[in-house]
C-alpha cells in the first residue's frame, strides 16, 4: 500500500485498515513481552490468544509474530522505544482496539505473576497513550 493511500485511511477505522491496526497492536504486545529480555512460552501463548481474539478473520499469527519481534527488539536495542510507540500509536485509530491495549499489555506483563521494572515503565507509557 503506498504512503498516500495510507494517509487517506489513517484515522478511519474500516476493514481496509484493520490489518495495519492489528499488526501494530501485535507489535505493542510483543514489545511488552520483550521488555524484560525474556520470552516465556506463556507470554507467546497469551499474545497469540489476545491477537486472535481481536481478529474476525483468519489471522496468520505466526506470519506476523517474527517481524513484530524483530521490530520490537530493534527498538529496545537502539533505545528507540518511544519512537516505536509513536509509530504504533499512529497506526491504531480504532477506539475499541485502543481501549483494549492497556489491559492486554498489563495481562502480558503479568502472565508470569511478576511485573519487572522495565515492564512497569513500559506499561506507564502505554497507559498515557492508550487509556
Amino acid at each position: 500500500m503506498n504512503d498516500r493511500l495510507l494517509e487517506l485511511y489513517r484515522g478511519v477505522a474500516v476493514h481496509a485498515t484493520a490489518n495495519l491496526e492489528h499488526q501494530a497492536a501485535l507489535e505493542l504486545l510483543v514489545l511488552v513481552m520483550l521488555a524484560d529480555q525474556d520470552i516465556a512460552d506463556e507470554e507467546v501463548e497469551l499474545v497469540r490468544e489476545i491477537s486472535t481474539e481481536w481478529r474476525d478473520d483468519e489471522f496468520a499469527f505466526e506470519e506476523y509474530l517474527r517481524p513484530a519481534i524483530e521490530e520490537a527488539r530493534h527498538a529496545i536495542e537502539h533505545d528507540s522505544v518511544e519512537e516505536f510507540l509513536d509509530s504504533i500509536d499512529g497506526r491504531i485509530s480504532s477506539r475499541v482496539l485502543r481501549s483494549a491495549l492497556f489491559s492486554a499489555a498489563r495481562e502480558v506483563a503479568g502472565v508470569d505473576d511478576e511485573v519487572s521494572p522495565e515492564e512497569g515503565s513500559l506499561l506507564s507509557q502505554i497507559a498515557v497513550r492508550f487509556v
